[in-house]
């Protein structure tokens, strides 16, 4: 029998727990699953399990994506209609030294989630990309109608490598799925390896803030409750695919397969010395500053241009820099005891 509740992998990561507080909140009964690594403090994907464990309409399972008996065993026990696709191996330059965890979460993991969707009557697939699949593009605002083929990570091309995979199920299975293009995503409950993250920690500790490009790095930061509201909203919207989709002038984010790609982003890049000018007003401290080139991997710019998402859910990213921050660091001392 198909279950009510829907599936959220990652549910202990950043975005996961927020998406899952949301759905939650809506009065929609969860499965979450993670495998809890150590890739970052296992400690703080512990306290976010915890407060989601106070609902009685969640539960949880510890598992690994790339055990692929496991995750065949838990669709055939559930069969869910809705599956939100959040867990990867995360992160830019680790993937620099940690090739192989990135085809294990992101490729593995990925095409284990696809099966069991596929075999189980998944009416609905909505799956986390990233906006490091624009790569070496530089026309800005990034379009989900340019074309990505560049990525300059192993991690950006382990994204794009899943917006093809999904678009392949779909044309074969009709299975419908959705990628999403995450932009610099921050907020309470962030993630310690992500810019605003580790530009408080420094600051509180007194150490220096690595600011490479020598801080002209421009990036479209994200408040994580408009992401939430977005996967949320759009997990009710499967795509049905486009019949005047022309294949003589292919267009990169649709198709005649119900699959759909979309932006979400602030569409209000930061540079990132004034998000550490934000960070100092809120900590009431100096940052002491290291001035750095560019380094591989890195892109000098994003900033996303979300008109689609704004026109077939009529919802984009609006909460602005400044009011983040302050939350974000509300939160930090918080949790720090700060």
């Amino acid at each position: 029998m198909q279950s009510d509740a829907v599936l959220v992998t990652g549910a202990a990561g950043f975005i996961g727990f927020h998406v899952t507080r949301r759905l939650l909140s809506e009065g929609r009964a969860v499965v979450g699953i993670d495998s809890i690594n150590n890739y970052y403090d296992p400690a703080l994907k512990e306290a976010r399990l915890g407060l989601l464990k106070e609902d009685p309409k969640f539960a949880f399972e510890k598992l690994d994506l790339a055990d692929r008996a496991a995750v065949k065993s838990l669709f055939e026990r559930h069969r869910f209609a809705k599956v939100i696709h959040l867990a990867a191996q995360a992160g830019v330059r680790h993937s620099l030294d940690h090739p192989h965890a990135y085809t294990e979460a992101n490729v593995e993991g990925f095409l284990n989630v696809l099966e069991g969707c596929r075999h189980n009557g998944c009416a609905h697939l909505v799956f986390a990309s990233s906006s490091s699949v624009y790569g070496a593009n530089t026309k800005l605002p990034f379009a989900v109608s340019d074309n990505v083929d560049h990525p300059i990570s192993l991690y950006a091309a382990s994204k794009k490598a899943n917006e093809l995979m999904a678009h392949a199920y779909s044309h074969l299975y009709r299975l419908p799925t959705t990628g999403l293009r995450f932009f610099t995503v921050y907020g309470p409950w962030g993630r310690p390896d992500m810019a605003m993250f580790i530009f408080a920690r420094a600051i509180v500790a007194g150490q220096p803030i690595r600011l490479f490009n020598h801080g002209r790095m421009r990036r479209d930061f994200t408040y994580v409750e408009d992401i939430s509201q977005a996967i949320v909203r759009l997990i009710d919207k499967p795509p049905e695919g486009r019949p005047d989709w022309d294949g003589s002038r292919p267009d990169p984010a649709s198709s005649r397969a119900p699959w759909k790609i979309y932006n979400i982003g602030n569409s209000r890049p930061e540079e990132l010395t004034d998000v550490v000018a934000l960070l100092e007003k809120e900590f009431g401290k100096a940052a002491i500053k290291e001035m750095l080139p560019m380094q591989p991997g890195d892109v000098e710019a994003t900033y996303a241009d979300v008109k689609d998402l704004e026109n077939d859910i009529g919802f984009r990213p609006a909460t602005p820099i400044e009011e983040g921050v302050a939350r974000f660091v509300r939160w930090y001392r918080d949790y720090y005891r700060i």
